[in-house]
């Protein structure tokens, strides 16, 4: 990957209104993955929704990065839940059928 297609974090900590340590403290939860070329810091464009959420959740709710961690494990749970719950119905529907 090139470094043209990667989002420098002092960017993004300026366009946010966000320290740079709140993606530190997302990096080491493992919610974040970090690049670092050259002294400087990046993130990959697609993680940038899941980023936007994570400020959200910190920002207006006034949660720190250890309760974001639990609501990213809960929101995945929750996404698997419906998941399982999909299938199960459909193949429910063959047997009705």
């Amino acid at each position: 990957m090139n470094i043209e297609s990667l989002i420098p974090l002092p960017a993004l900590c300026i366009h946010y209104k966000v320290e740079l340590s709140f993606f530190d403290n997302l990096n080491e939860m493992g919610l974040l993955e970090i690049k670092t070329i050259e002294e400087t810091q990046y993130i990959h464009p697609d993680a940038i929704y899941e980023i936007e959420k994570m400020i959200r959740i910190h920002q207006e709710l006034d949660i720190n990065t250890e309760g974001i961690d639990v609501v990213f494990n809960l929101l995945q749970k929750i996404d698997a839940l419906q998941n399982e719950l999909v299938s199960t119905k459909n193949r429910l529907r063959l047997y009705e059928s």
